[in-house]
């Protein structure tokens, strides 16, 4: 029980950084990010949508209790990745492009899998406390 929180510790303080950073970018409508998103073919006033959405979910991250917003928040980073992921590989954009986003689903999918794993040895389904 210990190894998967501390597991859990590991893998959201290396997904709060790489996801955090870019959102205080986006909040900001930074050049950079909202030329990204337009390469995209998408509208530039999404790009302060998303990164208040990515930081209201890595509040929700790190504050203890509230399991169940914890699911929602890893559940709307998770399809905000795949998006991202997606939106990527569509316009053939280099491999290099596509493995930041791939790697930043890996580590939710880790602590996704260790709140899963938390419930198992606990014998809880609604209670993901940390």
């Amino acid at each position: 029980m210990k190894k998967i929180n501390i597991f859990y510790w590991i893998c959201t303080g290396i997904l709060i950084p790489a996801l955090g950073i870019g959102s205080v970018f986006d909040v900001m409508s930074s050049p950079a990010s909202v030329q990204v998103v337009t390469l995209l073919g998408y509208p530039a006033y999404l790009v302060p949508f998303l990164g208040v959405a990515r930081i209201l979910a890595l509040i929700a991250v790190v504050t203890p209790k509230y399991p169940r917003l914890k699911e929602w928040a890893y559940a709307g980073l998770s399809f905000d990745i795949i998006g991202a992921t997606y939106s990527q590989i569509s316009l053939s954009s280099p491999f290099t492009y596509v493995v930041f986003p791939v790697i930043a689903l890996l580590f939710c999918s880790c602590v996704v899998l260790s709140l899963s794993s938390e419930n198992i040895i606990n014998g809880s389904e609604q209670d993901m406390t940390f």
